[in-house]
């Protein structure tokens, strides 16, 4: 393409005037040429493109001056170059120019009121009215600037990143930022960049780097590393991200986060855009159009303005709670990223927008730490709960610090608030009139006492009802149902609870699915995989607001009476099916519906009628109890449903022999003794053969563990032929396998037989989770016969099956007899190790040390002979480190692999100490800070700041900035930095 242009003294140009000519070589190899002159500037499409080349003249452009194909390469060269060094230093669009040896008055000016201004040097203030050019029309000498005009070291002090010299207008009206200006006869150009696009928020007049409407941040972000990570990726490969959550959950925060990070990748810039207060849907493109600067005036419809005036812009635009204008906003966003290929939407919103193309990432709660162990006060700080609710009480509380004895209450503050930010800087607010201890303790009723929130907020923010109110009031009135009755479950429900327990009035059976489907896709429930099961959640904070809805609708009895009925009939299925090929299964549903069972349990003791149901139930739980830990709990249930239900029926005297077995486990003999009195005399009383089947079996076990071994072998044989009677096989393989365990302990030849008769009963059956008790017996029988080579594989195939079915009393027992077969071996430190971690799985099963009184014996032999070899310090320190490690870590240890050490720290060093600078570096990464906003706060150039990141990432070895955050926030403590020991910080080299 070309375009004419006259040569000074010709038509076209102003007479005395000299003409400034300029010739384009685009991408595509066309050519055309420019004429600038002073009063007039004539833009052409091609400076748009940004591989131009261009070459300014004063010559007679009366053929096209062609650029030379070696002028042409260096002007790409140029480009490339210059490209390099924009994206580094100051983020702005690339503009490849390249003059040649003729003067230019001007670059580009700036469109005010659809009209050019009058051109002047660039750098002349607005108010300079000195010559442009001498009388003969020559420019000025570059000895001598004209008045009003700044010398070259004065432009180019206004290049610097940081330039802000008032009355100075520096912008064009290229939409690069860039501009090259030849002055005088040097024939290198001076290139001013403008570092004040992202300040420019006014409305979108041609694309501009940093451009757009971010509201600033007044608190400080706080963790969140991951999540931006994961949005960010998201927005790279599709065109709509929705980010989802309960309300008071940070989407709103998350999202600007997020678009101020990536409005760096948009010419356009990232707009943000409050749906909040809008309540009509109608509005929603006219209230775009406002947020974009745009007034819309014209007579055309406020869609089809913003439509039009997208269409090809490169922009980010962040559409902020579009919960209560779903449908509208769902058909606004469609039209919009079918019209502006350019276009991306961030969504945030307690539902998704359910269109094509969406991706949605839900935003989780903030992490806590565990209420009941919680790490010291230094390392809670990792925990973005904790994290936050200290910086907020150090906002309203300036001296507040988290010591020790805030540890605890501070841990259950945040677990109890499921760590939602906006419940977490509720209570946070609180401090100036509650410690933590007391916050703890009125957190009952959360709802009152988290009503007072900024001022300034929207409403649904400023107390932590007003946030669950506007999710129930998105709710149908089917949904407020289910939300109201689903509140009955804690930690969480599969579907066939969910329809036992919601199905009656107002909800039939058939629309439970529905129902929960859709209070997962407004945020009210979660959907997780558990070990294979898929489960429903809903935070507590959640639940109490559901709760109180049932306790106002007056169903909470008749409820929670069908949550009780449905675990009560899940236990007994479990109890009749144990023995088989589903028990592994059923261990784990079990264990998983730990917390329902306990609610249950509790609803049938606090009612007076329905204390038979609890007995029941709490009998049922007696095999997977053993396994599964919490003996002492067990028996609680166990204590007071006996206590409360006196009535003479077999279920009681099965109550009895399981509170028995349990008592007999934990050392309790005495009470043992009382309830095998009172078994064996209701069991004669009922005549039940089942009952008195059991109460022969108790017998039997009592001796067993009182050191009476034959009269536990005449007993139990007792037993086992009464149990076979009954039909009743788990009954029956319990009473053999005790049998085959006093034959072991008495040295009898049948011990091995017996114990092979009871390993091929669960290989008939596929009960795998009971097949690791046979393989420990013939372990320990292997070990007493002094044959340790043999004991250790099957004790080894025992623990690995008793991790799988997560069987702690058998993992423990495993793990015991290995370290004495160890020990025997001659590896004293492994020995002492697994010493350690069979104490602490002893103690998450609810047994301090093996029960049986000769077993107590190998134990202490074990130990005297391990400290003689090693020594006080080093036994202690190998029994130390194997009661840090996790079962899954004590089971790779035994089957010798290492230990994976029981902390998230990596432990490699940098191979140099960072310096202090590189340490504030980090600081300020952990808190989410762009090299821009790091530059500032240091006082560096954004370049500076990028070099320092590059360094630290090789120092570090890591892939990612946000992988430096994250251990930042894992190794630092307010008010003290990234922790270091001698200069040096403890990152990972794992990558």
């Amino acid at each position: 393409m070309s375009h004419a242009a006259a040569a000074p003294g010709r038509p076209g140009s102003p007479a005395g005037r000299p003409g400034v000519f300029g010739s384009c070589t685009r991408q595509d190899n066309r050519t055309c040429t420019h004429a600038f002159s002073e009063d007039a500037v004539h833009r052409c499409a091609c400076f748009v493109g940004r591989r131009t080349a261009v070459r300014f003249s004063s010559t007679d452009p009366s053929g096209i001056v062609t650029p030379t194909p070696t002028a042409t390469g260096g002007a790409q060269s140029a480009l490339v170059a210059e490209r390099q060094r924009s994206r580094r230093e100051a983020g702005v669009r690339e503009c490849g120019m390249r003059s040649l040896r003729e003067p230019v008055a001007l670059a580009f000016l700036r469109p005010e009121g659809g009209r050019h201004e009058r051109s002047r040097q660039l750098g002349e203030p607005r108010s300079a009215a000195g010559p442009r050019h001498t009388p003969d029309g020559d420019p000025p000498p570059r000895s001598q600037a004209p008045s009003g005009q700044l010398p070259r070291k004065a432009l180019r002090r206004l290049a610097a990143p940081r330039t802000s010299a008032p009355g100075w207008d520096l912008r064009g009206a290229h939409p690069c930022p860039t501009a090259v200006v030849q002055l005088g006869t040097r024939r290198k150009p001076i290139v001013i960049t403008s570092s004040r696009q992202e300040d420019r928020t006014g409305p979108m007049t041609g694309p501009r780097r940093d451009a757009g409407r971010i509201p600033a941040e007044v608190t400080t972000f706080v963790g969140r590393q991951h999540e931006m990570s994961q949005a960010r990726t998201l927005l790279t490969r599709s065109r709509l991200l929705t980010l989802t959550g309960a309300g008071g959950i940070g989407k709103t925060r998350l999202a600007l986060r997020v678009a101020r990070d990536v409005r760096r990748s948009f010419p356009d810039g990232a707009w943000v855009v409050d749906l909040g207060p809008v309540e009509d849907g109608a509005l929603l493109a006219q209230t775009v159009l406002a947020a974009l600067g745009l007034d819309h005036s014209s007579a055309l419809p406020a869609l089809t303005v913003l439509v039009d005036h997208l269409a090809d812009k490169q922009l980010l635009l962040v559409l902020d709670n579009c919960e209560h204008l779903l449908n509208a906003s769902a058909v606004l966003v469609r039209m919009l990223l079918a019209a502006a290929p350019g276009l991306k939407v961030l969504v945030t919103s307690r539902q998704s927008l359910g269109i094509d193309a969406e991706s949605l990432l839900t935003v989780p709660p903030l992490s806590t730490p565990d209420p009941d162990r919680p790490p010291p006060p230094k390392a809670m700080m990792r925990y973005a709960a904790v994290q936050l609710f200290v910086e907020r009480a150090s906002a309203v509380l300036g001296d507040f610090t988290l010591g020790e004895d805030d540890r605890l209450a501070v841990a259950g503050i945040c677990h109890r608030l499921d760590g939602i930010p906006l419940a977490i800087e509720l209570a946070a607010a609180r401090v100036r009139v509650l410690c933590p201890q007391q916050l703890l303790t009125v957190l009952d009723d959360r709802f009152a006492l988290l009503d007072q929130g900024s001022r300034a907020a929207p409403a649904r923010q400023q107390t932590l009802r007003a946030a669950i109110d506007c999710s129930f009031d998105l709710c149908t009135p089917q949904e407020q149902w289910g939300w109201a009755r689903l509140s009955v479950f804690c930690g969480g429900f599969d579907l066939e609870a969910a329809e036992a327990v919601c199905a009656g009035e107002e909800l039939a059976r058939e629309q439970v699915l529905g129902v929960i489907a859709e209070l997962v896709d407004k945020s009210v429930l979660t959907m997780e995989s558990r070990r294979g099961l898929g489960r429903y959640r809903m935070l507590e904070t959640i639940r109490e607001y559901g709760r109180d809805l049932l306790r106002l609708g007056g169903e909470e009895t008749a409820v929670r009476r069908r949550h009780r009925d449905h675990y009560r009939a899940l236990a007994a299925r479990a109890e009749a099916d144990w023995f088989s090929a589903r028990q592994e299964n059923w261990s784990t549903r079990l264990y998983l519906e730990r917390t329902n069972i306990r609610a249950a349990l509790e609803f049938c003791l606090s009612t007076p009628h329905d204390v038979g149901a609890g007995l029941a139930l709490a009998t049922s739980l007696w095999g997977n109890a053993l396994g599964a830990g919490n003996l002492d709990e067990q028996r609680r249930w166990l204590g007071q449903a006996l206590a409360r239900d006196t009535e003479p029926t077999p279920a009681r005297v099965r109550a009895l022999w399981a509170d028995g077995w349990l008592a007999l486990l934990l050392g309790d003999f005495s009470t043992a003794k009382a309830r095998l009195d009172a078994c064996q005399d209701l069991a004669e009383r009922l005549g039940d053969a089942e009952s008195l089947a059991h109460a022969v079996q108790f017998a039997g076990l009592t001796a067993l563990f009182g050191g009476d071994f034959p009269a536990a072998v005449r007993l139990l044989e007792e037993a086992y032929d009464r149990h076979r009677a009954t039909a009743d096989l788990w009954a029956e393989w319990t009473a053999l396998f005790l049998l085959a365990l006093v034959y072991c302990l008495t040295d009898n030849p049948r011990a091995s037989a017996m114990a092979e008769q009871c390993l091929a009963l669960c290989d008939a059956h596929d009960a795998r989770w009971s097949r690791s008790y046979p393989l420990w017996l013939l372990g320990l029988q292997h070990w007493l016969g002094g044959d340790a080579q043999r004991a250790i594989p099957l004790l080894q195939d025992g623990l690995r099956i008793a991790r799988s079915g997560r069987n702690l009393l058998c993992a423990a027992q495993c793990l015991e007899v290995l370290a004495w077969a160890t020990a025997k071996d001659g590896c004293g430190e492994q020995a002492a190790a697994l010493l350690g971690a069979a104490q602490t799985t002893w103690q998450s099963a609810g047994i301090a040390l093996p029960g049986l009184g000769r077993l107590l014996h190998y134990h202490s032999e074990c130990e005297a002979r391990l400290r003689a070899s090693l020594g006080d310090t080093a036994y202690a320190a190998a029994v130390k480190m194997g009661t840090e490690l996790t079962l899954d870590e004590a089971t790779d240890y035994a089957l010798g692999e290492p230990p994976t050490p029981p902390t998230t720290l990596r432990p490699a060093h940098p191979p140099m100490p960072l310096t202090r600078r590189q340490r504030q570096v980090i600081e300020l990464l952990a808190q989410g800070l762009t090299d821009k906003q790091i530059a500032g706060k240091l006082v560096l150039s954004p370049r500076t700041v990028e070099g320092h990141v590059y360094r630290l990432l090789a120092v570090l070895g890591f892939d990612s900035r946000t992988q430096i955050a994250t251990w930042a926030v894992e190794n630092s403590t307010p008010g003290h930095g990234v922790h270091h020991e001698s200069g040096s910080v403890r990152p990972g080299a794992a990558r």
